[in-house]
């Protein structure tokens, strides 16, 4: 006989955290075998700060407890009041998982995703997978994964394998930076950001960057408050004065290089070729497994992508996008909205969401 007096357990397949957890948060991604320095709760406050969104972790568990899966993504209004859009923070994400990933299980996963998104009126969502993680691999069995350009990765795992996978021309280079007098320092440090964020700034310019990719000084303040344990910043130097400066993140055995500048004039003492060798040096000291530099503007193999290349010849990550969309009839509301407010917007952009292009 069911005795009425006893609550039926239920068991919580999928959950959002939000920033003001942030210990639950990275025990949850902490606790992932192959999670990145990009899911971290310290990552992603610095790009809620610079307005792109409230971060949030979606954390999924299968009902048989045999999968497990986090997503990171900052929640966005868009021109519909009470409705919203979602894209993972800048850098590289998507969905990780911990288990059994059979399609039967993946299957499951994406319709609780799904209908979570859904219940939290997330109309759409733009994913950039991570090339080290690979899960855009995962993903393909479920959704549609597209395949954009390739990244370039160091293989840390001796000094001599990280010399010997470097090109020659660019080994030339490294010897005459060392040559010329460049020495390479690195630490960590407020001042080092008021430095950094004038050399970037100014290389943004130099770059015709978007205004995006230029952050303030809370930006800044945030890597160094809220990532303490995860960055070094690199620079090179010429007679005492600094010339380039790179600001690498790590976690989980992976380092990555993530926000760079230079000073033009010194170019041809290729600092930052010799910065990025000797940071490497520094990771395969730290016991890193390897060292993301990322790819070319855009997914390009423009003069970025090849600069990187040049440090591991046998390097071959694939860098690869995902574009969900949860709500057809909302998406297409935005979609003709921009359109009906916007004279010079173009229906047959390939961005997504097409009412943010």
């Amino acid at each position: 006989m069911r005795n009425y007096g006893e609550k039926k357990k239920i068991i919580k397949m999928i959950q959002l955290i939000d920033f003001n957890h942030s210990d639950i948060w990275d025990n949850i991604v902490r606790s992932f075998p192959n999670y990145e320095v990009y899911y971290l709760i310290g990552y992603v406050k610095g790009f809620h700060i610079h307005g792109d969104g409230a971060p949030y972790l979606l954390y999924y568990k299968s009902s048989d407890e045999q999968l497990r899966a986090i997503y990171v993504f900052m929640k966005r209004q868009t021109y519909l009041s009470g409705v919203y859009d979602a894209i993972t923070p800048y850098g590289y994400g998507g969905v990780l998982f911990d288990g059994n990933i059979d399609n039967e299980h993946l299957y499951k996963f994406y319709v609780e995703y799904s209908k979570k998104m859904s219940n939290e009126s997330i109309v759409d969502n733009f994913v950039r997978y991570n090339p080290i993680a690979q899960n855009a691999t995962i993903m393909k069995s479920i959704v549609n994964v597209i395949d954009l350009g390739k990244t370039v990765e160091i293989d840390l795992s001796s000094p001599d394998v990280i010399w010997q996978n470097i090109i020659s021309k660019n080994r030339n280079m490294i010897r005459k930076a060392e040559k010329n007098g460049i020495e390479i320092k690195h630490g960590k440090g407020i001042e080092l950001f008021v430095n950094f964020r004038q050399m970037y700034n100014e290389t943004m310019r130099r770059d015709k960057a978007e205004t995006y990719y230029f952050f303030d000084d809370d930006f800044y303040l945030s890597i160094h408050n809220d990532l303490r344990n995860n960055y070094e910043m690199f620079y090179a130097t010429k007679d005492n004065k600094i010339v380039a400066m790179s600001i690498m993140l790590f976690a989980n055995g992976h380092m990555h290089y993530h926000l760079s500048g230079s000073i033009f004039e010194y170019r041809s003492l290729a600092p930052s070729n010799l910065l990025l060798y000797k940071a490497a040096l520094w990771g395969y000291e730290q016991g890193f497994s390897k060292f993301h530099l990322g790819g070319g503007v855009g997914s390009g193999e423009d003069n970025l992508y090849k600069f990187k290349a040049a440090f591991n010849r046998n390097s071959n990550c694939q860098y690869s996008i995902g574009k969900e969309i949860f709500d057809n009839k909302k998406y297409n509301e935005l979609v003709l909205l921009r359109q009906e407010n916007d004279k010079s917007f173009n229906p047959n952009s390939s961005f997504f969401p097409l009412y943010r292009s």
